[in-house]
Order: structure tokens, then sequence, then C-alpha cells
């Protein structure tokens, strides 16, 4: 079967298929969920960086890790540890792709806010309180409280 005719199948019924092939590989299973999570993790802080215009470098800092390690994360898959903190901040740039013209989400991830206490997004993701942004993101654009 090909990528292609794969993908037109419903996720559900090949993670059946898979599950069931693989009842006696338990580890292979395992190892094939891990490099999925990382895949997705490392494409997802490759939007982030991108649609936050935020640099490798910029990255680390925001991390408390170096360059050197970003690129390996974005090379060899994201951290276990960090996959979390990723997701959130995927969730968050999703939300802000969805709301704002692009090229203004650069500037607003880095504008001090009141509701944030003064703080930005980028100083929270520096602080390792990425579940806030990811909160802040989904206040920021809850029409119906604002309409309600």
């Amino acid at each position: 079967m090909s990528t292609a005719e794969l993908l037109d199948r419903d996720p559900r019924e090949v993670a059946d298929e898979l599950v069931a092939a693989g009842s006696e590989r338990r580890d292979w299973l395992d190892a094939f969920a891990t490099e999925l999570d990382q895949r997705v993790a490392r494409s997802q802080l490759g939007r982030v960086l991108a649609v936050w215009q935020l640099s490798q470098a910029q990255a680390g800092e925001l991390f408390g890790v170096s360059r050197q390690a970003v690129s390996k994360w974005l090379r060899s898959g994201v951290p276990a540890g960090r996959i979390s903190a990723v997701a959130d901040l995927a969730a968050a740039t999703d939300l802000l792709a969805r709301y704002l013209q692009r090229d203004r989400i650069p500037a607003v991830v880095r504008r001090p806010a009141d509701a944030l206490g003064g703080r930005s997004l980028v100083d929270l993701v520096a602080e390792g309180r990425t579940d806030e942004v990811l909160t802040a993101c989904r206040t920021m654009f809850d029409v119906q409280r604002v309409h309600g």
C-alpha cells in the first residue's frame, strides 16, 4: 500500500491494524509512537520559530539551551521533556495564525500585556510558562466571552 493510500484511510483503522499486527512487538509499537511524536513536535517547533520569527539562537535563549541544541531538536527531534512545551506553543501559534495577520504575530508575541502582568508571551516562554502562553491566547481569542 502506498503512503497516499494509507493517508486516505481512517487513522483509527490504521492504528488498530498496527496494534493488532504488532501485538507481539510492543517495543516496536512504543518506538514507532515515540518517533511519530518527535517528528510532529519537530515540525511544530519549526512552525513556531517561523511564525514568531525567532532564530535558533533566540529560541535557545527562551528554552535555556544553546542554539546548537535547538538545531538538533529541529533535526533529530524534540526531547521528551520539552514535547509538552512545544505542543503548547504550537497550539498557541495555531490560534495566533487563525486570528491575526501573520506579519503581526512577531510583534504581538513580544508586546507586554497588562493581562499578563506587564509580560509578553515571549517572556512567559522564557520563564517556562508555556501553558500560560496557550491559556493567554485562548483567552485573547475567546469570541463568545467578548460578545457574551
